[in-house]
């Protein structure tokens, strides 16, 4: 099979599109890790496929797979990559899209897209975690897929890597697991974040629903006010904006690039 697709990234966070409106094609697991592969393949954080939507509020629906070929509910660089993936087949200042999280909205600004993500789930705070080289506090939240954030004093010196699998595989986040995301403040309102990825199983250069959760665990400790700009590990900046809602937060939206990285074919058995 000769497969068309483009290459895109978010803030470095990077991925596979693939035109599936006609729902000619069916990836399997094999396939995806395969286009994914940075040396066999494309090369990418993840895959989508754009479909057509399958209810009537929305424009369209994505299937979306982490490298490892795992199904994801939701990404945040991914939806802009994805924003402007579809507004490219066809021109508009706003669409819909549905996800596995739920329905997500997107608006264009010049070469930036801002997309609304779904509510956020409960936070929980201060959480010790032992069976680590140290104890350390985690504080848990679901921003379309779970997310657990570690302030830390000296983003540079934190291990990512490691600490991160450690975290991600804890019994306190079985069976699933978790994002793992190490938040450094800067100033009143300005964070900088380094995330380990679950479904890529390492550290990758933005990861969106990520910073928008750190972003909302630094508002409840830190009264941060919205909206935060985070600088990730690929040097880029996002900004996540919210509302809040009695204890809670809504109105979550994130805003940054979606760029082109290349369009191409690639044979795949």
């Amino acid at each position: 099979m000769r497969l068309a697709f483009t290459k895109m990234n978010g803030a470095g966070n990077d991925f596979i599109l693939i035109d599936n409106r006609d729902q000619s094609i069916e990836l399997t697991t094999r396939q995806v890790q395969r286009l994914c592969d940075r040396n066999a393949g494309v090369g990418a954080d993840g895959l989508m496929l754009l479909e057509p939507a399958q209810g009537n509020e929305a424009h369209w629906s994505w299937q979306f797979y982490n490298s490892d070929g795992s199904r994801a509910e939701m990404c945040g660089n991914g939806a802009r990559c994805f924003a402007a993936f579809a507004r490219g087949l066809k021109p508009c200042e706003s669409l819909s899209f549905e996800t596995d999280a739920g329905l997500i909205r997107a608006e264009f600004s010049d070469h930036r897209v801002c997309v609304d993500l779904t509510s956020p789930g409960p936070m929980t705070l201060n959480q010790p975690l032992d069976k680590l080289e140290a104890p350390i506090l985690v504080h848990s939240i679901n921003t379309g897929v779970p997310h657990a954030v570690v302030i830390v004093d000296d983003l540079d010196e934190v291990n990512v890597a490691k600490l991160g699998a450690q975290v991600r595989y804890h019994e306190a986040f079985s069976p699933k697991g978790t994002n793992v995301n190490f938040v450094q403040p800067l100033d009143s309102n300005q964070i900088r974040v380094r995330t380990y990825e679950r479904g890529v199983e390492g550290e990758t250069l933005a990861c969106g629903t990520g910073v928008s959760a750190c972003a909302l665990v630094m508002a409840q400790l830190h009264d941060m006010r919205s909206p935060i700009r985070v600088e990730v590990k690929s040097g880029a900046h996002l900004e996540v904006s919210f509302q809040r809602d009695g204890a809670g937060f809504d109105k979550l939206r994130l805003t940054g690039p979606a760029d082109l990285a290349f369009t191409g074919t690639i044979d795949l058995d």
